[in-house]
């Protein structure tokens, strides 16, 4: 070091806030990835991937802004970027080996011992082949050249000069294969499970996410893909009963192709079957800069961040929170600007959107059950969201008793957890209050011989504030007082 007399100033880089951890809520979003950027690509295929930052989500599956194509990465900008919560889990169906193309040879200009090849997609491995203009000679990768990914993740060959490649060279001969998103399908996302193989694939993967994670699917998502018909009603039969236990919610698009107005939702909605309790049906599409959403997306990564934000008790609606949104619009572009009164009318069936008061809001507390029940436990997504969630809990709380001896002890310990648990959440103003009961006319002799005990538990969970009146009226007597009575 040389020598210092003076004032000297240092900067240290600028510190990346880690993204709130929530354990309630987490996403399961299902789609398309760009995984030739992936540090796996083969890997990343039809496998629950758990992602508690961005760099891992673009390790896991890799990650691009063609939003359209790549639908994975609108879920990855809006958890990582837009809300900053963790963690998440991707689910990628675009297969390399499968959903492909193959680029005709090219012959692309060496510039500074650099050949730029301008194709999106393309995967490095076997078939990447590098040869002389004429197409006579191979060269071998990391003998000859190298390549690697620039950040926009297109390929960029390095001339090695301890190589084959000539010195005077100017042109080299490209041919690759690369990933083709467009011959993905909606069976693709649907998936299933291949008896030959023991292998699940898409939404089927939902029930493989507990037994490998150790987590409780929260939220299934399927931003691009879930304004279908057939793959919205998979995604209903699939939260429910998972691993034949557990229950989630689900968050779906409305078609902005078919719905280009806000009166067209309502029936659209009805007559293609969005009609599921555990369904949370969005209208329109969300624009953030030039990058276009699927709602789904958004509001998927909203859930989890209120819940971040409140103890990881999914007591609070997140309707009317503010999003870091510009705008709602079609899948043309088009722009949505709601009233209050127009966007009370698509809450009134069923329907959640955005309006634009005092900031970008999220707007909307009604399943997509609402309004053909009413039941305060089908119909609002919080008090929706609290039994599921205290469900899947007693599941995982009591699962060690399974098979202990059916005596005193049991039923007690049972009874008397569960009743201070309610009284804590009640305590912090969570819930109104839970009572869990042992009643011996739901437990018949013959049950308990055949090795089965039953509780009843009431929990009165908190509706959403949806409505607020204030009644004014004018009072003459304070106008008289104030004037001095008149005298």
């Amino acid at each position: 070091m040389s020598y210092q007399h003076g004032v000297y100033i240092q900067e240290n880089a600028t510190p990346v806030t880690p993204p709130i951890t929530a354990d309630c809520g987490i996403q399961v979003a299902v789609g398309t990835a760009p995984v030739n950027l992936a540090s796996d690509p083969e890997g990343a295929v039809n496998k629950p991937i758990l992602c508690y930052s961005l760099g891992e989500a673009v390790g896991g599956v890799g990650y691009c802004e063609d939003f359209k194509n790549y639908t994975l990465c609108q879920s990855i900008d809006a958890t990582f970027n837009i809300f900053n919560v963790a963690p998440i889990i991707l689910i990628n169906v675009l297969d390399p080996t499968v959903h492909k193309s193959v680029v005709d040879p090219q012959v692309l200009s060496i510039v500074n011992g650099v050949v730029n090849v301008n194709v999106f997609g393309v995967m490095l491995d076997n078939t990447f082949i590098v040869k002389d203009s004429t197409g006579t000679t191979a060269y071998v990768k990391d003998t000859d050249y190298s390549v690697a990914f620039d950040k926009n993740g297109y390929p960029v060959i390095t001339v090695l000069k301890s190589g084959a490649i000539p010195t005077g060279a100017t042109q080299l001969q490209v041919t690759c294969n690369k990933i083709d998103p467009s011959k993905v399908t909606k069976d693709d996302i649907i998936g299933g499970y291949d008896v030959s193989t023991n292998l699940y694939s898409g939404l089927e993967l939902i029930n493989q996410v507990y037994p490998k994670l150790g987590i409780v699917p929260g939220t299934l998502i399927a931003p691009g893909w879930s304004h279908d018909p057939e793959v919205a009603a998979v995604m209903n039969a699939k939260i429910e009963g998972i691993n034949g236990s557990f229950n989630g919610e689900t968050v779906v698009d409305v078609d902005t192709t078919a719905c280009k107005k806000y009166t067209d939702v309502p029936s659209w909605k009805s007559l293609n079957g969005y009609t599921g309790k555990r369904q949370f049906s969005m209208w329109p599409k969300i624009k953030v800069g030039s990058k276009q959403y699927y709602y789904s997306a958004i509001f998927a990564a909203l859930i989890q961040y209120t819940d971040a934000n409140s103890k990881g008790v999914p007591y609070r609606s997140p309707s009317n929170k503010l999003m870091a949104i510009s705008g709602t619009v079609l899948e043309d572009g088009t722009e949505v600007f709601l009233d209050q009164l127009q966007a009370n009318f698509l809450n009134g069936n069923g329907i959640v959107t955005a309006i634009n008061i005092n900031g970008w809001r999220s707007w909307g507390n009604n399943t997509s059950i609402y309004p053909a029940s009413s039941d305060p436990k089908d119909r609002f997504i919080p008090i929706r969201r609290i039994f599921d969630w205290w469900g899947n809990t007693f599941i995982l709380t009591y699962f060690q008793k399974v098979d202990d001896p059916t005596n005193y002890r049991l039923i007690e310990s049972v009874v008397d957890s569960e009743n201070i648990r309610g009284n804590g959440f009640q305590a912090a103003g969570q819930i109104a209050g839970a009572k869990i009961e042992f009643r011996s006319k739901d437990n018949p002799l013959t049950d308990i011989l055949n090795g089965k005990i039953q509780f009843i538990q009431k929990i009165a969970a908190f509706p959403p504030a949806e409505n607020i009146i204030n009644v004014l009226e004018f009072d003459p007597s304070t106008l008289q007082a104030s004037l001095g009575g008149g005298n």
